[in-house]
C-alpha cells in the first residue's frame, strides 16, 4: 500500500459544530493518521495520511460533515507523506 498525504482547508459553517471531532472520528474509522484544527479565519485545517483510497473517502466525508455544518469549499493540497503522525489528533 502506497502512503499518501492530503492537507485540507475546509470552508463554510465548520466551527462551533464539532467539525474537528467529526474529522477525528472519520480518521479513526478509516485508520488514517494526522490532525485537525480551527483557523482564525473560520476555516478548519486538516491533514490526513494513509492510503490514497481511504483519504479520498475521508475527503468525501468532510464534504458532508457533522449535523449543523455546511461545507462551502474544500481546498486539497497533496503532499509527500512523512509518516510522522501516529493516530489522529485534535489541535487547539
Amino acid at each position: 500500500m502506497k502512503t499518501a498525504r492530503a492537507h485540507l482547508f475546509i470552508e463554510g459553517r465548520v466551527q462551533g459544530v464539532f467539525y474537528r471531532a467529526f474529522t477525528g472520528n472519520l480518521a479513526a474509522k478509516l485508520g488514517l493518521n494526522g490532525w485537525a484544527r480551527n483557523l482564525y479565519d473560520g476555516r478548519v485545517e486538516a491533514l490526513f495520511e494513509g492510503s490514497r483510497e481511504l483519504i479520498d473517502q475521508a475527503i468525501q466525508g468532510c464534504w458532508k460533515g457533522p449535523v449543523g455544518s455546511s461545507v462551502r469549499n474544500i481546498e486539497v493540497q497533496w503532499e509527500e507523506p512523512s509518516g510522522e503522525y501516529k493516530g489522529f489528533n485534535i489541535r487547539y
